[in-house]
């Protein structure tokens, strides 16, 4: 079914379980390190041809059901001209962090379009030579592109940026009305210009606020870029990590399909956002580094906890590791496609019952 990722996010009934995976086309596949080897990583995401050519890489692999765009989250704040650079085995790295009030007054606001031309780019090009595989758009969320500024790079508790938003609340309201106005252009170039079939929201930092903090800083922001991407006509996933106290509040936000990563029993997140939204999940990425029966095991327990219900997008919790074997993802792909669209078959495959 060509457009079974599309078709549940919507919350429709579908031949199988549609899966695809964040950082599905990155260092783990030999040709994506080939290309690297000859390219810069800004030469791949600025390079339409180059970004398109990675986007494919999985689809020549496996069967899954969607091609997120190759670009990076901070790709936005390098188009208004932030100086920042990706380290390996580090990530984005900004030149002069965020800290100050004159800071964040003298940030840009961005109200033109035109941030995510590249990216648009590339995702037409995609669409041309895969025209039955949805494309996914996508974009950080303001907090966590926020976090990233403020930081100056990753961080392990984002104290500074849990600190700059307690010591001058209205600055950092300030920097979050920029971040989305800017993410909102970037994500609507995609949308309209390049004709991304859905878009998924990251906000893999926000785990680290309390659901107080999400409350002030960031709920009213994500639910405005959410509703706004929402009136395009495309379906929106809204992700995060360590948000298992956040999920009710994510809900709030939007999206019509809320991913969590492995942290969380996906039946009980399920739960706590309601039925009347998807989900997305939660397979734990290492578990792709263990034996096939572990992968299994942990498939089985995934499926059985959604009950192939009308509006699961099985994925991992968070990105393909870089010292995953492609073999693996293979196999994965293919055993969520097998057991969910012969469900008697959950036995046959992995004898046993547990997983329940």
């Amino acid at each position: 079914m060509k457009d079974r990722l599309v078709r549940a996010c919507r919350r429709q009934a579908t031949d199988k379980t549609p899966i695809w995976l964040m950082r599905q086309a990155g260092r783990y596949l030999p040709e994506y390190r080939s290309l690297r080897s000859r390219y810069s990583l800004k030469e791949l995401w600025s390079e339409p041809e180059l970004a398109c050519q990675v986007t494919l890489f999985p689809l020549k692999r496996f069967e899954v059901d969607g091609l997120i765009v190759f670009a990076d989250l901070m790709t936005p704040l390098e188009e208004i001209g932030v100086a920042l650079e990706i380290r390996d085995g580090v990530g984005p790295v900004v030149e002069n962090p965020i800290r100050t009030p004159a800071q964040v007054a003298a940030f840009p606001h961005c109200s033109e379009s035109g941030l995510g031309s590249r990216v648009a780019q590339t995702i037409k090009m995609v669409k041309a030579q895969a025209p039955d595989i949805p494309v996914i758009g996508f974009a950080g969320a303001p907090f966590t592109i926020a976090a990233y500024l403020i930081e100056g790079g990753p961080s392990r508790d984002f104290s500074l940026t849990r600190s700059f938003l307690y010591s001058d609340p209205s600055s950092a309201h300030c920097l979050m009305e920029k971040l989305t106005d800017l993410v909102l252009n970037y994500l609507a170039d995609q949308v309209k210009e390049g004709g991304a079939d859905l878009v998924q929201v990251f906000d893999s930092w926000v785990g680290v606020l309390s659901p107080d903090d999400y409350t002030e800083f960031v709920l009213p922001y994500t639910k405005r870029l959410l509703e706004q991407v929402a009136s395009w006509g495309v379906p929106v996933i809204h992700f995060g990590t360590g948000t298992a106290s956040l999920l009710k509040l994510m809900k709030e936000a939007g999206g019509d399909v809320i991913g969590v990563d492995w942290r969380v029993d996906i039946g009980w997140a399920w739960d706590q956002i309601g039925h009347d939204r998807g989900i997305q999940g939660n397979l734990d990425p290492a578990a792709l580094l263990g034996p096939e029966d572990t992968l299994k095991e942990k498939v089985l327990t995934i499926l059985k906890r959604t009950e192939k219900r009308a509006g699961h997008i099985f994925n991992l919790g968070h990105g393909v590791l870089p010292q995953t074997n492609p073999d693996q993802v293979a196999f994965l792909v293919d055993l969520v496609h097998e057991l969910t669209e012969n469900p008697v078959c959950y036995q046959e495959v992995w004898k046993g019952g547990q997983g329940e």
